[in-house]
């Protein structure tokens, strides 16, 4: 039996913030039931990361929407609301992500919907938040990076802000929402009371950052400064980095400069034996190393540095990440097919408890596929 077994999930949600927040509970053993407009359905559905289309929709969404069933309301019709509410006095989650205002002209507010149902965690994810001057500004992972600060973290000293290579604003905030859904649960064990759990793109992407930015409040305020070679942090010293090999790259993280001087062959770094060095002078140094480990193979620095258990590492690219045996070990990958349709091949829920590993076969929904069987099986009736 999965954790979350019996438990019932109503994922109005689109993109990917919340939409991913309902997968992962669904991971865990949630039935997730997907409320989306007849017809054309989550705009995620055509939202591309590539030009791949499988069955009529992106990849994107059928990574994001495995294992959910999918049953189609058109919000503004009396009847088809009356529905969805019959549908939220029986759930014990609700997930969505609209602009501030969109659910109370519906008729769905945290408020409203905990008249219907007490005991239902209602979750709601917004760009910066229901109040504020920024309530209204679309909520789209890039423009929360750059209104962030995530941007000026990036790249090396005299490059422009870069943004990071993946939606990291809409990934954290699906688990900011998912600790607090579950939080809220394990209090409704205790209290039989539902709650509101909030969370937004912005103040979870300025969590992301709390290990740097604890640095600005309490260091007069004084900016981030990025490395001008090789930046991988910019509160970090020397030889923190990527740095290229005559085959390769290799990442180096925290460590002596005067070892790795040892252990590479550069008696240059000797020195630098005062640490406080590594860091007010770390462009120097990581100059010396830079040039230096152009000189070899990667293979020929991983023999002597990690034989020191000094912190490195090859960098890879997927395809070489995948012929691991790291990798293989991991059993990362799995299949999911809709019915009738084709099969998808995504990574697993990276949960294990108890030694288990939670993986699906079960793929992304058609537009309303189930919605007869739930209107079955609920006895949903429409209103007038």
């Amino acid at each position: 039996m999965r954790p979350l077994e019996g438990l019932l999930v109503l994922d109005f949600s689109q993109f990917l913030a919340g939409p991913w927040a309902a997968t992962r509970l669904a991971d865990l053993g949630a039935r997730v039931i997907k409320i989306e407009r007849p017809g054309s359905g989550d705009i995620g559905r055509q939202l591309y990361i590539s030009n791949l289309s499988l069955d009529g929709d992106s990849t994107l969404f059928h990574s994001i929407n495995r294992n959910k069933q999918s049953f189609a309301a058109d919000l503004k019709s009396p009847g088809d609301l009356a529905q969805v509410k019959q549908l939220i006095a029986r759930a014990d989650v609700m997930i969505q992500n609209f602009r501030p205002g969109v659910m109370e002209r519906l008729g769905l507010s945290p408020t409203e919907c905990a008249a219907l149902n007490p005991r239902l965690v209602y979750g709601a994810i917004t760009g910066y938040g229901r109040t504020g001057p920024w309530a209204a500004k679309p909520g789209q992972d890039l423009l929360v990076q750059a209104l962030s600060g995530l941007a000026h973290l990036n790249g090396d000293a005299g490059q422009p802000p870069l943004p990071f290579g993946l939606a990291v604003a809409d990934l954290t905030a699906s688990a900011h929402l998912v600790q607090g859904i579950l939080a809220a649960l394990v209090r409704r064990g205790i209290t039989s009371r539902g709650g509101l759990v909030e969370v937004s793109l912005l103040e979870s992407i300025l969590d992301l950052q709390f290990e740097v930015t604890t640095t600005f409040l309490n260091d007069g305020g004084t900016t981030p400064q990025r490395s001008a070679v090789n930046n991988a942090h910019a509160y970090l010293g020397a030889p923190y980095g990527i740095y290229a090999t005559a085959d390769g790259f290799v990442a180096l993280a925290m460590g002596s400069i005067p070892q790795l001087g040892e252990l590479i062959g550069l008696p240059a770094l000797a020195a630098y034996d005062d640490p406080g060095t590594w860091f007010g002078r770390r462009d120097e140094i990581k100059r010396l190393i830079a040039d230096h480990l152009k000189t070899m193979p990667t293979r020929h620095w991983l023999s002597w540095l990690e034989a020191a258990d000094y912190w490195c590492a090859e960098v890879l690219s997927w395809p070489e990440l995948w012929k691991t045996e790291a990798f293989r070990a991991l059993d990362f990958v799995q299949e999911i097919t809709r019915e009738g349709g084709p099969t998808l091949r995504t990574t697993r829920c990276p949960i294990t408890i108890d030694g288990e590993r939670f993986t699906s076969t079960r793929g992304a929904p058609r537009v309303g596929q189930h919605t007869a069987v739930i209107q079955t099986e609920f006895s949903l009736e429409a209103g007038s």
